[in-house]
């Protein structure tokens, strides 16, 4: 069963169209990677599933029509975004940000939703005073992921969660989505130039080359693939 189905998906900016008639499946409780090289259009892919670029085409998720919806109306379904660059409001502090992620949701939810994600993540409860711009490149990526999965998300994206990280960061964080998805049964689609470390939570891999899917297979062919990892992963 799949959670969010892509058609024909075309996507501009201005007079310059980037995505020509993208399509692909998430499944439910998959960890799907959309891999490609830079400019191929995997940013625009996850702008335009939430709403925020000009499209054409059908995105559904859970069986429902999502095309043109506001960003707002969106979230409210159960979609979360972590953008490139992470996003976080550095004049805010830690606890404030993740009260910002919980904005739809009762006093309640977001109370028990923010212990859950201190424990999960408890660098964050130890900084939970803190400003964010005091943090570092990491904990500031753990705060944005905690702050989308207050919302209690049913569909996490992520853009880029390794940009501007040292590797032994990377690793760490790369490990908690895998413990995210095991734990939670969340949803994940990610977008992410790092395709070896990426490769090993996904269950499924999205290949974009120019604007358009070049294929779509179990993570682990893309990983055992030769032609393809030199040709489009650089490894």
């Amino acid at each position: 069963m799949n959670l969010l189905t892509v058609e024909g998906l075309h996507a501009r900016y201005g007079s310059a169209e980037v995505l020509h008639g993208i399509e692909f499946e998430v499944p439910v409780d998959a960890v799907t990677v959309i891999l490609g090289a830079n400019g191929a259009g995997k940013t625009t892919i996850l702008r335009s599933i939430c709403g925020m670029v000009r499209t054409s085409g059908r995105v559904s998720f859970d069986g429902r029509d999502i095309t043109g919806m506001g960003t707002d109306r969106i979230a409210r379904l159960g979609v979360a975004h972590v953008p490139q660059g992470r996003g976080t409001f550095g004049d805010l502090t830690v606890e404030e940000n993740l009260r910002i992620g919980g904005y739809a949701t009762t006093a309640a939810v977001t109370e028990r939703a923010i212990e859950q994600w201190y424990n999960f993540f408890p660098r964050l409860r130890e900084r939970r005073r803190q400003l964010a711009a005091g943090l570092s490149g990491g904990e500031q990526q753990m705060l944005a992921i905690a702050r989308a999965l207050v919302a209690r998300p049913r569909l996490l994206l992520l853009d880029e969660p390794s940009l501007g990280l040292a590797p032994r960061i990377t690793q760490e964080v790369f490990a908690a989505l895998g413990r995210i998805k095991q734990e939670t049964g969340t949803t994940i689609l990610v977008v992410e130039q790092n395709a070896h470390l990426a490769l090993e939570i996904g269950t499924s891999a999205v290949l974009v080359d120019s604007g358009r899917v070049v294929a779509q297979r179990p993570a682990a062919d893309f990983a055992q693939d030769e032609s393809v990892r030199r040709a489009y992963l650089g490894y």
